[in-house]
């Protein structure tokens, strides 16, 4: 892929701009870790980059992981990412099975893969009134980044390891509260990440246990810096040694 591009190809959890174009203006509270992260993206990737959204990108709202097969050849001679973040299931849900979801992602990460792209699997977050497939969407997606050695964002075992029994906005116990301005990690709908005022752009644990879009930022900002240290910035291997990563 053409060096520093990061492609993000995924629905609307991806299309909105409180997913990676907000961490470039907005982030407080930073751990050393990640500040040193975000100035490694920063000073690796290309800036138009921090956006990429739209369908001509490979993000929209609503779309499917089938979608994604039939428009990922388009994407990949267009952009030709060096990177790409990959996360759909959550609209699937509604009326694809766990083996086709499966196999369809699975076939979606080889044509990136073959393009010389490296891959960054993401688990879709749990939803509301589909708490067991979602687990079993996330399970296949596991098993796809060991099968085929790509890194992984487990964004809905994390969801639950933060918020085990109140990660689910549209719990009677946060009425009060409406739209993506809930303090747990998903909106008051039940499917998107939350955004709440309180804590946006804050990459404290507090803000990471209270903000899905924040908590989503910084998992993808970790995971893709130890691609760029481990994969794209590593020194050359020796002849007859085996490489890292692609």
């Amino acid at each position: 892929g053409k060096p520093g591009t990061f492609a993000q190809f995924c629905d609307s959890i991806t299309d909105s701009r409180a997913f990676w174009f907000s961490l470039r203006y907005h982030r407080r509270n930073m751990s050393k870790e990640m500040a040193e992260a975000f100035q490694l993206v920063k000073n690796y990737m290309r800036e138009e980059c921090w956006d990429g959204k739209g369908p001509q990108f490979g993000n929209q709202g609503g779309r499917t992981i089938r979608w994604a097969e039939q428009h990922v050849d388009d994407w990949l001679r267009r952009l030709n990412p060096e990177v790409v973040v990959l996360m759909f299931g959550t609209n699937d849900l509604n009326n694809v099975g766990v083996d086709v979801y499966e196999a369809t992602t699975r076939r979606v990460v080889q044509k990136c893969l073959d393009n010389g792209t490296v891959v960054i699997l993401s688990t879709i977050p749990p939803r509301h009134g589909f708490e067991e497939k979602a687990a079993r969407f996330a399970e296949a997606v596991r098993r796809i980044a060991r099968d085929l050695k790509v890194p992984l964002t487990d964004f809905h075992a994390e969801i639950l390891r933060r918020r085990p029994n109140d990660w689910d906005g549209k719990l009677d116990r946060f009425s009060e509260y409406s739209g993506y301005d809930v303090p747990t990690l998903i909106a008051r709908d039940g499917v998107h990440p939350s955004n709440p005022k309180k804590y946006r752009g804050d990459y404290s644990e507090e803000g990471l246990n209270h903000n899905g879009f924040c908590l989503r930022n910084y998992m993808v900002l970790m995971a893709y810096a130890d691609v760029i240290r481990r994969v794209l910035q590593a020194p050359a291997v020796p002849p007859g040694q085996p490489k890292i990563g692609r």
